[in-house]
Parts: structure tokens; C-alpha cells; sequence
């Protein structure tokens, strides 16, 4: 099934040229009104937070607070419905394209809800939203313009593509151990992510470093100081994107959260 499903993703993307196709072009549609609608989005949270009179406030009726991954659900059950029963021809399977987008857009701001099932949206763990954003935009992005996950090309003796592939997945499990899950999957679509990744410190508390670097020693040492670095830089972008944390977090720190 994944042989197959690789297999389709190679084929449309090899059809033609780049967005010349029905599909592509739904897809660019559906990345940019997914991007559109997470700034909207964020853009509103971030002035009813500041309370600003003349902007809509919370859609509360009944005194409910309806958060707006209701509406984004609704928006992807509606669209992706339509697109697998109907398969309408353009303009159509684009415009399905753009809701399904806009749908997705307001339910990945919310990503953080719906992983912690509490409200975080603006504390310390909120900024996942942010992240699965972005994740979901570089890859969405990659496919559309012609990256397939663990792509062996198609030439060659199928030892050698297999090889390959096993080579490609062998490096994306040492990055992963090491703590970087957002590179080990993004590595399986643009391989030298996944390299330098491998080469590079492990994150201190990860399954890698636990077991191989001794506590004190220089790399447990220098692990901790660029987590210290990449963590500050990491923040100011998602405080620029999606805003700073102004809420305590609900979670005691340890209680499982990811480093990445």
C-alpha cells in the first residue's frame, strides 16, 4: 500500500511539469489558503487578546467558547467529502482545494489543543501550533514541487534502489534517537537534512544522549548549551509568527513534553 501510494506521488509529479497540472495547481491552492487562513487566524487571536475594541470578539453563544478548530473540522469534513464522492472537474476539485486549505489552516492553529486536550493555546505549549504550521507547510511544499519521500529515483537494479532506501531510513532513525524528530521526517524528503542532522550533537535528553554521552562530559555539556541557543532562536520566531506566551502552563514541567 505505502509501495503504491509512493509509487502515485512519483507518477504525478514526473506527468508534467511543475503546476502544470489539475492536481498540482489544486495543491498550491490548498497550501496557500492553509497559510492564509493560520495568518488570519492568528492575526484575530492576537487582537481579541489585546482587546481591541472594534475586532469581533469570541464566538460564544450561550456563554460556549466554540474554538475555531470547529469550524476547521467542519471545513475538512465538508470539502474532503465532496472531493471523494463527487471528483468534480475544474474549477471545482480547486475551489473543494481551498476550502479543505482554509479548513486545515484553522485547525492546525489549534494543533496544541487537540494534542494536550486542554486549553494551551496561549501558554509555553501553544507554540506547537506554530510548529506543526510550519511542518506541515515544508512538506505539503516539498511534494508539490517534486520531493517524494525516500525517493530512489528510478534507475538502477532494484538492490541498489532497496539499499538506498534502507541507507535513507537507517540515518532518519539515528536522527530521530537523537531528538530530532522535525528533521528526521523532513530528512526523508530532502536527504542531506537528514545527513547533517546525523552528524551534528545529539538533543541532551534524547534516547541517543542518555546512552552515549556521560553526564559532565563535553558533549553532554555542548549539547546543552545549543539546545540553550536553538531554543532562544526557535522562540523568537514563533513569538514573531504566532505571538508570546502570556498564560502559566497547565502541565508540571516533565510530565512528557517533547523537546522538538
Amino acid at each position: 500500500m505505502g509501495e503504491g501510494l509512493l509509487g502515485a506521488i512519483s507518477l504525478k509529479i514526473q506527468s508534467g511539469a511543475a503546476f502544470d497540472t489539475a492536481d498540482q495547481r489544486a495543491g498550491l491552492i490548498l497550501l496557500g489558503s492553509m497559510l492564509l487562513s493560520f495568518g488570519f487566524i492568528r492575526f484575530s487571536t492576537r487582537m481579541i487578546r489585546a482587546e481591541v475594541s472594534w475586532w469581533p470578539g469570541n464566538v460564544t453563544p450561550g456563554g460556549l467558547h466554540i474554538h475555531h478548530l470547529v469550524f476547521g473540522i467542519v471545513l475538512l469534513m465538508f470539502s474532503g467529502f465532496l472531493s471523494f464522492v463527487l471528483q468534480p472537474p475544474s474549477p471545482w476539485f480547486e475551489i473543494l482545494a481551498g476550502i479543505f486549505g482554509i479548513g486545515a489552516g484553522l485547525t492546525l492553529d489549534e494543533f496544541a489543543l487537540w494534542l494536550h486536550l486542554e486549553d494551551v493555546y496561549w501558554a509555553e505549549e501553544g507554540r506547537s501550533s506554530v510548529d506543526a504550521v510550519i511542518f506541515a507547510a515544508i512538506i505539503g511544499g516539498g511534494i508539490i514541487i517534486g520531493f517524494v519521500p525516500l525517493d530512489a529515483g528510478d534507475g538502477g537494479s532494484t538492490v541498489a534502489i532497496v539499499t538506498t532506501v534502507l541507507i535513507d531510513l537507517s540515518v532518519c532513525a539515528v536522527v530521530a534517537l537523537k531528538g530530532k524528530l522535525s528533521a528526521a521526517v523532513i530528512g526523508m524528503f530532502i536527504p542531506p537534512v537528514a545527513w547533517v542532522a546525523a552528524i551534528r550533537l545529539a538533543r541532551p535528553r534524547s534516547w541517543w544522549a542518555k546512552r552515549r554521552y556521560r553526564p559532565g562530559s563535553g558533549k553532554q555539556v555542548k549539547a546543552e548549551a545549543r539546545k540553550i541557543r536553538h531554543d532562544r532562536r526557535v522562540r523568537r520566531w514563533q513569538d514573531l509568527i504566532g505571538g508570546a506566551p502570556s498564560l502559566p502552563s497547565p502541565r508540571p514541567p516533565g510530565s512528557g513534553r517533547s523537546e522538538e
